[in-house]
């Protein structure tokens, strides 16, 4: 939640989500424009005006004539009163239902229980307004049918004056002409509505974006983690490689994408090899190479960075293996194509040698330790003695070794290899991660007393250059705890048979 809006961010905010605020504000207009011209009914007015006199007949003295205008003011609002009572209205319902069929009144009129017009219903349609600085009042009548409205301005012209007498006692109220059919509709305006719409529209969409970036809690700002956390950010990647459907109405939630595709951008290779240059200084005081890749959560890109790591450090021409030790939903496997009936979990209890586990030359300079077969016990296996004896013999082995491990809020199998490693790089995924997230990951990171290498904010869009951010993703949350693994794989079971949902995997 923003505590604080500068100008500068309210703009970016709004400039970040500009087509989608088009967009809805074009949609709004259009639907407010079509339902005014198919929906609303088509309505037709007519008028006339009335003239107040305060005592009947023109006197010879023009000072009287004055004064009988002024007279005649002071009586208008008196009379506008009168013109609206529902005696008045009953009057005029009287005539209406002389002229027209009931039922064709019905259709415009809601009747009381005298089967009479409800004066209500007569008065809803009426605006009854005085002229400015005269002593003029003008009935307005606006109904379905030009006739009618017509009629009822002639029909209060006709019975008015009777109830003014009887209401006021004094002066007089005349008419000139009666009121006439206009069959040109006056009601509904339908570019007048669709602005409304348009603009009713854009308020809308600008309120919801403030609201839910007030309230959002995602992290969308790499300085500010770092300053937060004092640890450097390594690198920030580009959204690229969304995945691909694997059923209808579900997505990878992963963003992936390797180095070795031909596809990849340009500047998602600099920025893996930026991450490379970053985390070869931050961990040139380690004596061991070995670099753990983790992320607070399934799904936030961890196990794609740990594998463009591994090829950006081949591309150097060092030595690189990268270790699956994601024994829980392994992906690595999937990523290189290659076979996973023999690896980190068959090698730790020794069931199976080096040269058939470690599989050799994924790429050039790298290669790859699957997870193996998943055994219901992964934690104990990367906290076993083996295990950290296979780290010391690879860290002799290879230049750099790069160990994919599950996510540290749902499981501690990266903690317990605190003292085989160089440290963990934490990656992060832009809007996406919390911050209460990523607290609660670097508590346990800090109660473990693991070196923290820095972060990675991954799957940022860049727009506009690099002060402009705009985030989209397809992103669906899945069950990471023990009861979603499948334990019921036992050592030798063919891994391809594995559960479709380990696709899912981060």
């Amino acid at each position: 939640m923003k505590n604080t809006y500068t100008i500068k961010d309210l703009l970016s905010l709004l400039w970040n989500h500009l087509m989608l605020i088009i967009a809805i504000t074009i949609i709004g207009g259009i639907a407010a424009f079509s339902f005014s011209k198919f929906v609303l009914p088509v309505k037709y007015s007519s008028h006339i005006t009335m003239y107040v006199q305060s005592y009947t007949g023109i006197s010879e003295n023009a000072a009287n004539d004055v004064n009988n205008i002024s007279n005649s003011k002071q009586l208008v609002n008196t009379y506008m009163e009168v013109l609206k009572d529902d005696e008045v209205m009953n009057a005029v319902s009287a005539k209406l239902l002389e002229q027209y069929d009931e039922q064709d009144l019905r259709r415009v009129f809601s009747f009381d229980e005298d089967n009479k017009i409800d004066p209500a219903s007569i008065r809803s349609c009426l605006t009854i307004s005085s002229v400015t600085d005269t002593s003029a009042v003008t009935i307005t009548a606006t109904t379905v049918n030009p006739n009618l409205a017509a009629d009822i301005c002639n029909d209060i012209t006709q019975v008015a004056p009777k109830y003014v007498e009887e209401a006021v006692g004094v002066g007089s109220i005349n008419t000139i002409g009666k009121a006439k059919v206009y069959k040109k509709p006056v009601a509904p305006n339908n570019t007048k509505n669709g602005i409304l719409g348009m603009a009713a529209a854009f308020l809308i969409v600008v309120m919801v974006i403030l609201i839910i970036d007030y309230f959002d809690n995602t992290i969308k700002e790499s300085e500010k983690i770092a300053k937060k956390y004092d640890k450097a950010i390594i690198g920030e990647i580009q959204q690229f490689g969304e995945g691909k459907k694997k059923k209808k109405g579900k997505h990878r939630t992963e963003p992936r994408g390797l180095l070795t595709d031909k596809d990849v951008p340009f500047n998602i290779v600099e920025s893996y090899k930026t991450i490379r240059a970053n985390i070869l200084f931050t961990a040139a005081d380690s004596d061991k190479k070995v670099i753990a890749v983790s992320s607070p959560n399934p799904g936030e890109g961890k196990s794609t960075s740990a594998a463009n790591l591994a090829i950006a450090l081949a591309q150097t021409g060092s030595a690189v293996l990268l270790i699956d030790a994601d024994m829980r939903k392994p992906v690595q496997h999937r990523t290189f194509k290659i076979k996973n009936d023999e690896g980190l979990s068959t090698l730790i209890i020794k069931k199976s040698s080096m040269a058939k586990s470690v599989k050799s030359n994924v790429i050039n300079n790298l290669d790859l330790l699957p997870s193996g077969p998943l055994p219901p016990n992964p934690s104990e296996l990367l906290a076993s003695e083996n295990f950290k004896k296979l780290l010391e013999q690879f860290a002799t082995n290879y230049d750099y070794v790069i160990i994919d491990t599950p996510p540290v809020n749902v499981v501690s199998d990266a903690m317990v290899m605190k003292d085989s490693i160089s440290g963990i790089m934490l990656v992060i995924r832009y809007a996406m991660t919390t911050y209460e997230e990523l607290a609660n990951c670097m508590k346990q990171i800090e109660l473990a007393k693991v070196n923290m290498l820095g972060f990675v904010l991954n799957d940022v869009h860049h727009n506009h250059g690099a002060n402009y951010y705009n985030y989209k993703y397809k992103y669906k949350k899945y069950g990471y705890g023990y009861g979603s693994y499948g334990y019921g794989y036992t050592y030798g079971n063919n891994p391809t048979e594995e559960t479709k949902e380990n696709e899912n995997a981060d």
